[in-house]
């Protein structure tokens, strides 16, 4: 596999849980959602020579990798332990009702089918005790987006700008970026809807 022009590093809030109690990315406002990271992407003239990296998670995660994919950019998906229970806290969880069928699972199959996968607790050993294994996967992300050349690396992200609901959520990528010297390119959904 040849070298990328451009990496593009992605993190984003998932759809709501059905049990959310304050809604953050309400299903209602994917397509809001994936013509902001499709237009960004279109920026930054995302195309065949570039990769991205992201976990792959319902909402923010899922549409940018179809953004990319649809530009003909290679992909690597950053799982922080294994697929099952990925699926279970990140992919396929109740949402509320939506007038759409809740397709997320069948979106992230299609994804990985054209991914590259990478399981973190198989590259890196399991998580330490009392550490987050999304704070520690975005840290495994960056520094294998980093490697492939700093001034390649662009990250965007799909964010409101809170702490997340736990630990390694999209701040926690946000300020590791920043603390390093990157771009953050963020989708503000206070200012999307």
């Amino acid at each position: 596999m040849s070298e990328p022009r451009l990496v593009f590093l992605f993190s984003g809030h998932m759809i709501d849980a059905k049990n959310r109690a304050a809604p953050r990315f309400p299903p209602d406002k994917e397509p809001i959602a994936a013509r902001a990271i499709a237009t960004v992407l279109d920026e930054l003239g995302a195309g065949a020579a570039d990769l991205g990296m992201t976990e792959g998670a319902c909402g923010g995660d899922l549409l940018f990798v179809e953004a990319l994919l649809e530009r003909g950019g290679r992909l690597e998906l950053f799982l922080p332990f294994d697929e099952a229970a990925f699926l279970r806290e990140s992919v396929d969880f109740e949402k509320p009702p939506s007038s759409d069928p809740d397709l997320w699972l069948e979106r992230f199959m299609a994804a990985k089918a054209r991914a590259n996968v990478r399981v973190m607790t198989d590259v890196l050993g399991p998580t330490p005790e009392g550490e987050s294994p999304f704070q520690r996967c975005n840290l495994w992300m960056l520094d294998e987006a980093l490697a492939k050349g700093a001034r390649k690396v662009r990250f965007i992200c799909l964010w409101d700008g809170e702490d997340g609901d736990g630990p390694g959520g999209t701040r926690h990528m946000v300020e590791a970026v920043r603390s390093r010297g990157g771009e953050v390119r963020w989708l503000d959904v206070r200012k999307l809807w």
